[in-house]
């Protein structure tokens, strides 16, 4: 059932929520609590010759020694037109984790994923969800932005591809959500279409983490008629993060 802070949030997604006259008085749920991720350490050090390490190595760093390592990555020409990288933000020990494609203008500037108006839908998306921004991991396929935002090649996917793996293997995530077609086809080495993507089941990476597929914020925002199926998008994952939280309380998280 969908409680009165849903219904805000629903709202603030242009859904229209309907309840029944004869149903009890909504009651806002307890605010799910999120064991802050700790706080980096105030001196990173780079291990030696990180600056240097290939994609591949990324397999071996640590949540600083990645960070350092993609702050000077030079592995495709994108490095030569960035302001700075964008890593990605939140809850290192995160149970949902957010993906993307690509840092726009606004991201580049910023260094944070998802920001400006897309960014504050999604925040609205992820509050639906009963969660806070800080609750979740948010970050991108490209770590770099494409000049005028065009889609990402091929080719600097694949760069920064080891990157997003050593991410999301730190985090070990229960669901990944692949916002919008770029990140989904990227993520799932596949050139099917949205539509047919979402409402199913997908996995990423060695370890086969679960992966929902839903609209970009952005495009939503172009095409308000889509926020409903969105909207279904987020309760199928809701539902299905309920399960696999079940079976991961059964038999343990690895």
């Amino acid at each position: 059932m969908v409680d009165a802070r849903q219904v805000a949030y629903l709202q603030a997604l242009g859904v229209d929520c309907y309840v029944p006259r004869s149903a009890p008085p909504l009651q806002a749920e307890a605010e799910v609590i999120v064991a802050a991720a700790p706080a980096p350490s105030a001196v990173v050090v780079a291990r030696a010759g990180a600056e240097s390490v290939q994609p591949d190595a990324a397999a071996d760093l640590d949540w600083d020694e990645l960070r350092v390592t993609v702050a000077a990555c030079q592995q495709c020409d994108l490095h030569a037109t960035r302001t700075q990288t964008v890593f990605g933000v939140g809850n290192r020990q995160a149970r949902w984790m957010f993906i993307g494609e690509a840092p726009g203008a606004e991201e580049d500037k910023q260094g944070e994923p998802f920001v400006g108006r897309a960014g504050q839908l999604l925040t609205s998306m992820i509050r639906a969800l009963g969660l806070r921004r800080e609750d979740v991991f948010i970050a991108n396929v490209l770590k770099c932005r494409p000049p005028d935002n065009r889609d990402p090649k091929p080719s600097e996917a694949a760069s920064c591809r080891r990157y997003l793996e050593r991410q999301v293997a730190l985090v070990n995530p229960t669901l990944v959500i692949a916002v919008g077609r770029i990140a989904a086809q990227n993520l799932l080495a596949t050139e099917t279409p949205i539509a047919k993507l979402r409402g199913k089941v997908h996995s990423f990476g060695a370890q086969a983490w679960p992966v929902v597929v839903t609209y970009h914020p952005a495009y939503l925002l172009r095409s308000p008629g889509e926020k409903r199926k969105s909207w279904q998008d987020l309760l199928h994952a809701r539902q299905l993060f309920g399960r696999l939280e079940q079976e991961s309380a059964c038999g343990g998280r690895t």
